[in-house]
């Protein structure tokens, strides 16, 4: 009884800091079905990776929000409800996650896990031989709380996120991953670095202070 007491204690607290937060209250307010469209917008204020016109994919995308924000840019004078804009779509958005996500206008979306060889199968021919400006992956396993266990998760995802990339990204094509500080970091931006010309680890503001959670961001694809 003590342990479900302390538990509802936590919820209770989590979810009071939930409300409170100025992200998630400004998510609400502009339609973004997660805070997390605030890591992307950041991201890219930092970069300058997007523009309308170019083919994007979304790795680990429900709810939605990234796929939003894209949408957005892609469509930056058609702003509607929702979180994302309306009408014409000038550019390519690509969704990916094991989850369902709700429909956005204008994203094809793939219901999936990408480690299953025929969803990846499924990526592979929507994308259909063109080649990709960024690909973004918020991709994360379920932790279990062992360590070594949970870096060696999260670094096979980001190593997959990785190889697509390379198969697919255009010459200077660049790769936004979800990594998290602990075991197994440092070899994964060894692995961006030797990927990539230019890479930059961001945290954004939107993740909240007590996650280990970071964004790497890798920009002009080397030749492979």
């Amino acid at each position: 009884m003590k342990f479900k007491t302390k538990s509802k204690k936590v919820n209770k607290a989590w979810l009071n800091d939930h409300m409170n937060d100025p992200y998630v209250k400004l998510a609400l307010r502009e339609g973004f079905r997660a805070r997390a469209a605030y890591k992307l917008k950041e991201i890219d204020e930092t970069v300058a990776l997007f523009k309308p016109g170019q083919i994007v994919v979304d790795l680990g995308s429900a709810p939605g929000a990234w796929s939003q924000y894209l949408r957005r840019r892609f469509a930056p004078k058609a702003a509607g409800a929702g979180g994302a804009a309306v009408g014409e779509l000038d550019g390519v958005i690509i969704a990916l996650d094991i989850l369902p996500m709700e429909a956005i206008e204008g994203v094809q979306f793939i219901q999936g896990d990408f480690r299953d060889d025929a969803v990846l199968a499924q990526l592979n021919a929507a994308v259909d031989g063109r080649p990709v400006d960024v690909v973004v992956s918020d991709m994360a396993p379920n932790l279990s709380g062992i360590e070594s266990a949970d870096a060696a998760r999260i670094e096979h995802l980001v190593e997959l996120a990785l190889e697509f990339s390379v198969q697919h990204l255009k010459p200077g094509g660049a790769l936004v991953a979800k990594v998290f500080h602990g075991s197994g970091y440092s070899q994964l931006v060894d692995r961006f670095k030797k990927t990539f010309r230019v890479v930059k680890p961001i945290k954004p503001k939107a993740s909240r202070d007590r996650s280990a959670e970071t964004f790497l961001v890798g920009m002009g694809l080397k030749p492979q």
